[in-house]
């Protein structure tokens, strides 16, 4: 009884009965998509109130900005490192495995016309467009529209302004910390039908593309989801050893996220959460607020991962020849388009599509061929997606000397030493 009341469990459960609901009856399951677009919209609705509240009170609290923008460039640092070294890893491994070589797929067979929406989407995703959108149209727009680094955009100025308001700003600081309880309340109420927006997201997938993706992209299915547990228990977990905590108490930690985010596939649904469970694991609350939310835009490491696989694939498909030249090229090009891949319909397909526009290699229109398998690719894109952000905050919350080290180790480390994490300096 006691295991059936622990959530993890039930979203477990509803997304197993999803998965045989969509596999048993294709039709029904596919009707059960409103329970997870409505789970989904109950999260959006919160998020913005939640990164706003947690990334003022932190930086308000701090009362020092060199700190706060110290933070920000080591994650910088740490985003860009992480990617590249996805980029590369993925890359090494679809040349290695191949798993689009002998289909001979022509392009001008496919019907450009399924996915002529997103190409569409695709050319307004320049560089150029991505830096003006931070900027939003007015304070509150960024919270009507849910763009997740406008509401940092303007949750960092506020908080900046908060900080040298002096006495008269320290009411603010305390109401916004009120708040920011009252909203993780909020969190926790919409929790109780998470596994009702699994069971429904779940049984939606395998109704709507299960069966028959699954035969004809078998292979590149099969690669990239072992591209990306190689990825998280090889990568992730030397990071997380060198660190001095373990990726598989970590998962543990933060099951209830994952699972949440394979049955949705969509990370944005669990980002309140993380920030809350990150906080409790002893890493301070500006840089939970500061890492996340920014990492949620910048930090893409399963759509990295996809990126270069989906690329090559294409091209073996197509029997489109890449050079070593050519292939380097679509890594540094995937480097910049994965970053707009938040606040996106269909993001990752989107980035796809602008990726291969802006190379000019492989032909644009042969994204038509992942269409059918991209949402079964984003379970396991945007899982690592998350457990990306997790090791990213503590590893800058590590390099800031603002963790609590006991904390952290009683319930991710490796040993019950404390006095192998930094210790957090005192405010």
């Amino acid at each position: 009884m006691r295991l059936i009341r622990q959530l993890w469990f039930q979203v477990f459960a509803a997304t197993l009965a999803g998965v045989v609901l969509g596999w048993v009856r294709p039709g029904l399951g596919a009707a059960m998509q409103p329970l997870g677009d409505s789970f989904v919209s109950l999260i959006r609705m919160i998020v913005a109130p939640v990164v706003f509240c947690t990334v003022v009170h932190g930086i308000a609290s701090m009362n020092d900005m060199r700190r706060t923008g110290r933070v920000a460039l080591k994650a910088l640092i740490w985003f860009e490192a992480i990617t590249f070294v996805a980029l590369v890893f993925a890359l090494a491994a679809v040349n290695l495995v191949r798993p689009g070589a002998g289909m001979n797929i022509d392009p001008a067979s496919l019907d450009a016309g399924v996915v002529r929406s997103y190409t569409a989407a695709a050319q307004n995703q320049s560089a150029t467009d991505f830096l003006l959108h931070i900027v939003p149209n007015s304070f509150f727009s960024a919270f009507v529209q849910g763009d997740l680094l406008q509401v940092l955009f303007v949750s960092v100025l506020f908080a900046i302004a908060l900080s040298h308001s002096g006495k008269a700003g320290k009411p603010v600081v305390d109401l916004i910390g009120q708040l920011s309880k009252i909203f993780f309340r909020i969190v926790g109420y919409i929790m109780w039908v998470a596994p009702l927006g699994a069971f429904g997201a779940m049984a939606f997938t395998v109704g709507r593309f299960g069966a028959g993706s699954l035969v004809t992209l078998g292979r590149l299915l099969i690669e990239f989801y072992a591209v990306c547990l190689l990825f998280v228990f090889v990568m992730f977990g030397g990071i997380a050893r060198a660190m001095g905590i373990s990726i598989l108490r970590l998962l543990n930690y933060i099951r209830e996220e994952l699972l949440i985010v394979a049955a949705t596939t969509s990370s944005e649904t669990v980002l309140p959460r993380l920030m809350q469970k990150l906080q409790e694991l002893g890493c301070d609350e500006p840089v939970v607020g500061l890492v996340i939310p920014t990492g949620y835009s910048l930090n893409l490491v399963g759509t990295c991962l996809y990126l270069a696989t989906a690329a090559v694939f294409l091209a073996q498909a197509t029997n489109t020849p890449l050079s070593y030249g050519q292939e380097i090229t679509l890594l540094l090009v995937a480097l910049l388009t994965s970053k707009g891949a938040a606040g996106v319909a269909g993001a990752a397909f989107v980035v796809l599509a602008g990726t291969l526009a802006s190379v000019g290699t492989v032909p644009v229109a042969s994204v038509a061929l992942v269409l059918g398998i991209h949402r079964l690719m984003s379970v396991a894109l945007t899982s690592v997606n998350v457990v990306g952000n997790c090791m990213a905050t503590i590893g800058v919350a590590k390099w800031e000397r603002a963790v609590d080290s006991t904390r952290l180790h009683e319930q991710i480390g490796l040993s019950p030493r404390a006095d192998v994490v930094a210790p957090r300096p005192a405010e």
